[in-house]
């Protein structure tokens, strides 16, 4: 097998052009999160310039001490030592409240955030999900927003603190010593370049990394949600090969990032302590002139070290604050993803009670990754409120797609889907499906008790109706076996139950659901015969006096339905009864030659 994902650049970077970094003004994005905390905020810049504050006042502390070593008052001396511990103390209590508060607030702004987007991607309609991987979605929200963490709970405090710092202890490194200071100030161009130079080539490397990181996350992800397919067909050391691609082309681009970080750091840290030895050798010879006291180099040269401190620190942290960067880029354009399904600004709602009258409209649609083939090619059809009407035809003729279309998981090109005389584009979507209960042709089970399963369309239900559903739905006898019955986990995907067990639960939810429109998508394609002869008995209950659209394969299991629609290239080619449809001879009798002759049940 190939694979087809590059290994020269990250994955978004093989398909399309990505946008280029927006430097540090990305963060900016964070505002509208950080903004419901202002009083929070405040708390902890009051706690940050406190702690910045005293830190520059023990210099002033420790040049007296110096300066009175040979003071003939003992008093005096012990007067600033205890000044000194005074401040100690008091930057001790500032520093771990800055911490406590910044903390806090890093903590709820990525909660929020992470909400924020799972809010934004699980409202999303399936058009997205062709572009871009589950596995990524959730790297964004657990890796990126990792990262927004760190930033907000440390590095940005860290950051303001030292630029407190630089500025404050330069101010003080002046009045100390206007003739050494203006010596240190000429190290900053030399320290400010390389900074800058090197700091735009580490935004694309972090942006980068992070890029494979989440591309490393959705190769995962896949992998892993298939793994009995993969076993199956002995695909293990290939799917190990690719993550290995992913992960080695990750480590490489983290890798380069590391050295462009790692050089930056060595430039500045060598220049700035470089530079303050000078200044010191200078100012030491200015000690033994008698133009400066020692209390007064080593309160200048505590200063320097602080303000050299704080540049090292501040190029540390620009690479944490572009790698958040990068992250929030990403996070943002989830948030700012446009859906293709959009809801209107004032929708309409369904007449009460809903009757269940469907009418497609000369509907036409492509789905986005094939917009030259039509899925559904001009349909018209009336659906009148309790019928129960089939959908059968070939692979590809567009069964399921009239299933998603009513329940607007596309719009179409053309045309208009109309229920109960709305059309379902002028609805809001989540109001409207409240209406409809689906069983879809791979039945989704959650890692969740059996009792959760059942009742996750109508989590209100109480336990006599969610086993009342489950013996409708004949999957009430198994789930008593299985070790706590109705409160037993199912497992992830539904790993502790058969396929034909996974449909009959997803049926029991359907029939829970009590919707007057009931969508049927293959629902017994995976149950045994006297199972299907069950479920379909209960099938056929439920579809009293609800509208019923049922697509399958198995034409014995739409024989009883009031209408059967033949579809064909995503067109309708005829509709009817069962015994009409055979009698006019055409595609659907082809079907049933196939199907009946000789008891052959051909898929």
């Amino acid at each position: 097998m190939t694979d087809t994902t590059t290994t020269d650049l990250p994955p978004q970077s093989a398909t399309q052009e990505r946008e280029k970094s927006k430097e540090l003004g990305s963060l900016r994005a964070l505002l509208p999160f950080l903004m419901p905390y202002w009083p929070l905020m405040i708390a902890a810049i009051l706690a940050l310039v406190l702690t910045a504050v005293v830190s520059l006042t023990l210099p002033l502390a420790v040049r007296r001490v110096v300066d009175n070593f040979g003071s003939e008052d003992p008093a005096i001396l012990d007067l600033y030592f205890l000044a000194a511990i005074g401040i100690a103390g008091l930057l001790a209590v500032g520093t771990g409240l800055r911490y406590a508060l910044v903390t806090r607030l890093g903590e709820r702004v990525v909660a929020d955030i992470r909400k924020a987007v799972f809010d934004r991607v699980i409202g999303m309609s399936p058009s997205f999900y062709e572009n871009v991987l589950t596995g990524e979605v959730l790297s964004r929200i657990t890796t990126d927003t990792t990262l927004i963490l760190s930033v907000i709970g440390s590095s940005v405090s860290i950051a303001l603190r030292n630029i407190l710092i630089f500025f404050g202890g330069l101010v003080l490194m002046l009045l100390t010593s206007a003739k050494l200071a203006g010596l240190v100030l000429l190290i900053v161009p030399a320290v400010v370049v390389p900074i800058l130079v090197l700091g735009r080539k580490l935004r694309g490397l972090s942006r980068e990394n992070q890029d494979w990181i989440a591309a490393s996350s959705g190769r995962a992800s896949e992998q892993l949600s298939a793994v009995q397919t993969v076993q199956a067909f002995t695909h293990e050391t290939a799917s190990r090969m690719m993550f290995a691609d992913v992960t080695e082309a990750s480590y490489g681009s983290a890798k380069r990032r590391i050295t462009i970080r790692a050089l930056m750091t060595v430039i500045v840290i060598f220049l700035v302590f470089a530079g303050i030895v000078g200044v010191l050798w200078i100012g030491a010879n200015d000690v033994r002139a008698g133009v400066m006291t020692m209390g007064a180099l080593i309160q200048f040269v505590i200063y320097a070290v602080m303000v050299a401190g704080g540049v090292a620190a501040l190029s540390e942290i620009i690479g944490e604050l572009q790698r958040a960067a990068g992250a929030t880029e990403r996070l943002v354009e989830l948030l700012q993803t446009e859906d293709a399904v959009q809801d209107v600004a004032q929708p309409k709602t369904l007449p009460s009670p809903v009757r269940g009258h469907i009418a497609f409209e000369n509907v036409r649609f492509a789905y986005p990754a094939r917009p030259a083939l039509n899925a559904l090619d001009g349909v018209s059809l009336e659906i009148a409120p309790g019928e129960t009407v089939a959908f059968v035809g070939p692979s590809g003729a567009g069964k399921t797609t009239i299933i998603q279309m009513l329940l607007r998981f596309y719009d179409p090109q053309e045309g208009r889907i109309m229920l109960d005389g709305v059309d379902v584009a002028e609805m809001d979507r989540e109001a409207f499906r409240k209406h409809i209960a689906l069983v879809p042709q791979d039945p989704v089970i959650f890692a969740a008790s059996a009792a959760d399963n059942i009742a996750f369309g109508r989590p209100g239900a109480s336990q006599t109706e969610i086993e009342a559903a489950a013996r409708a739905a004949e999957a009430h006898d198994f789930i008593m076996g299985l070790p706590q019955g109705y409160h037993s986990p199912l497992g992830e995907r539904g790993v502790m139950l058969s396929g034909g067990q996974k449909q009959r639960v997803a049926i029991a939810r359907a029939i829970l659901r009590d919707a007057p429109l009931l969508l049927l998508d293959e629902a017994t394609s995976a149950l045994d015969a006297e199972s299907e002869r069950a479920v379909q008995d209960a099938v056929d209950s439920l579809a009293q006096g609800r509208t019923t659209l049922i697509v399958a394969h198995r034409l014995a299991t739409v024989k009883k339905a009031d209408r059967i629609v033949v579809l064909d290239k995503g067109r309708v080619v005829a509709q009817g009864p069962h015994d009409q449809l055979v009698s006019e001879g055409g595609l659907y009798a082809r079907l049933a030659r196939l199907q009946f002759t000789d008891g052959i049940a051909a898929e």
